[in-house]
Parts: C-alpha cells; sequence; structure tokens
C-alpha cells in the first residue's frame, strides 16, 4: 500500500465519514462431547478491562472512571478482510479505518459516510458467493486459527475442522461498538453466518477442559494482570455449552429480549449467539 494510499483511507473519522460500518464473521463453532455424543456449542468467553463511564457506573458497583472487567461469550469469528482497498474505495469514495490497527491489518472496520451504506451492503453481498475472493476475504479459517491459539494456546490444523457458510446477517441500526479502538461509536453491522465442525476427539476433550479451568473471578484477575504487565487488559477461554440446551432458552426468550445479552448458568452471552443459532429470529438483524 502506497503512502498516498494510506493518507486517503486513513484512520481518523471526519464529520463526514460518520458511520462505522464493521464487516465480521460469526462462527457457529459445533462438537461432539468426547463422552456422551451430545452435540455442543463452543463461545468465546472474554474477559475484557474497561472503565466505567459516568452513565454506566452505577450498573458496575463504581464511581466514573472505575476500573472493571466485562466478561461475556460469543460465538468465534471477527472483522473480514478487505484484500483490494481500492475496489472498495472506487465505489464510495474516501473512507477511514477505526485504528491503527484495523490499518495495519486491513480489517473491514472502518467510516464511511452514511450515504454510502447500502452501496458497501452491495458490495459486500456481491463478493461473499465467491470462494477465494481476491477483493474481500471469503471464509473465517484465519480468524479461527488465530482464536484457537489464543483461547487454547493450541494450532489448529485443516484436518481437524471443517467449516461452510450458512447465511448472511445485517444490522441496520447503527448502535455503540464496544470495540476497545472505538469505544461507543455508532456501527452498522454486517455479519456472514459460517458453521464449522470440530472434528479432533482431543480437541473437543480439550475445550471442554479449558472451559471448566476458569471461574468468571478467574477471569477478571487474569485481565487485570495482563494489563499490569503492560497489555490491554483481555483474557480469553472457551465456553462449551449443550446445543439443545441454549437452543431451547433462546426459543422460550422473547424476540425482543433477543436483542440483546442474556444470561445462562452465571454466562452472560451476547446477542449475537443468538444470531448463530438455526431458526431463531432476533428483531434487530435482517436475515439473508
Amino acid at each position: 500500500m502506497t503512502d498516498k494510499h494510506i493518507q486517503m483511507v486513513g484512520t481518523g473519522a471526519t464529520d463526514e465519514l460518520s458511520l462505522r460500518v464493521s464487516v465480521a464473521t460469526l462462527v457457529r463453532v459445533l462438537f461432539q462431547h468426547p463422552k456422551n455424543g451430545e452435540a455442543m456449542l463452543a463461545l468465546e468467553r472474554k474477559a475484557t478491562l474497561l472503565f466505567a463511564p459516568a452513565a454506566a457506573s452505577r450498573g458496575h458497583g463504581g464511581a466514573p472512571g472505575k476500573r472493571f472487567v466485562n466478561v461475556k461469550s460469543q460465538p468465534f469469528g471477527g472483522a473480514l478482510r478487505i484484500l483490494d482497498l481500492h475496489s472498495l474505495q472506487s465505489l464510495i469514495g474516501h473512507f477511514h479505518f477505526d485504528s491503527e490497527q484495523s490499518l495495519s491489518e486491513q480489517d473491514f472496520r472502518i467510516f464511511i459516510r452514511p450515504s454510502a451504506w447500502k452501496t458497501v451492503q452491495q458490495f459486500c453481498l456481491q463478493h461473499f458467493i465467491h470462494a477465494d475472493n481476491p477483493i474481500l476475504e471469503s471464509g473465517p479459517g484465519r480468524e479461527l486459527v488465530e482464536e484457537f491459539a489464543e483461547t487454547l494456546k493450541t494450532d489448529l490444523k485443516p484436518d481437524q475442522f471443517t467449516w461452510e457458510p450458512v447465511g448472511t446477517i445485517i444490522e441496520n441500526t447503527p448502535s455503540p461498538t464496544e470495540n476497545v479502538y472505538a469505544r461507543g461509536s455508532l456501527t452498522a453491522r454486517i455479519y456472514r453466518i459460517f458453521e464449522s465442525h470440530i472434528l479432533d476427539p482431543s480437541l473437543a476433550y480439550a475445550m471442554l477442559t479449558n472451559g471448566a479451568s476458569y471461574s468468571n473471578h478467574d477471569l477478571q484477575k487474569l485481565a487485570f494482570e495482563d494489563n499490569q504487565n503492560g497489555g490491554p487488559g483481555w483474557y480469553n477461554t472457551v465456553l462449551a455449552l449443550p446445543l439443545k440446551q441454549i437452543s431451547a432458552l433462546y426459543v422460550a426468550t422473547s424476540p425482543e429480549e433477543r436483542n440483546h445479552p442474556i444470561s445462562f448458568q452465571n454466562h452472560q452471552l451476547d446477542e449475537t449467539v443468538a444470531a448463530v443459532l438455526e431458526d431463531i429470529t432476533v428483531p434487530k438483524y435482517q436475515r439473508l
């Protein structure tokens, strides 16, 4: 990428480029319980060090600016990469990445003109249908490998898992992001949904063991320690839950409640968990 091109796409939102857009994968990671064969859903359980703003501090038992660790579970996945910046720029004009981190990795986390939102949707849908697309990353494999390395400290091999696309959802109404690099920015979202099966029983056992080894309190302490050691204040593990129970939970939950995180056995489940389940409607998401 040339210096001129970096300057054109930039990293700071202007008044004109006011809508943040996130295009990402969400992966329904499934495996069979190695002992009883039960279908299990694997989630990424994330502990993140945050600072309570004035409006939110009451909910976290602290004064404005007080540090706390939020522990929440969500589907595996992450931002898709824009492989050809010129192709997008030729359609929507200038845009800015939301951070130096996104710029360096060409993650599809950008600020655009609000009027370009429909064009961005069309761009993504057009390129989603092509495997090995040279314009836009087409699969979740890279993110799964990175996240398994982070949560399980293991190298996920191609013969240990499969994946296939199963749909796309769009969140048209912008809402504030919790992303640490752009916290609070109003964001519209496009998610490509995949289903992945873990084929290796030893890896399935490791996922079960990993999730059972840490309490929420353990993760909070580890996130604080990460921050004290110069890190961002994160610690991630796997949370493995029976798929049948999770599906039943969401069936019994009202559609409006599915728009927000819900609790299951002392675990906070992000609203994107409902998005990866079959036959579960989430009002704020448009399924395509």
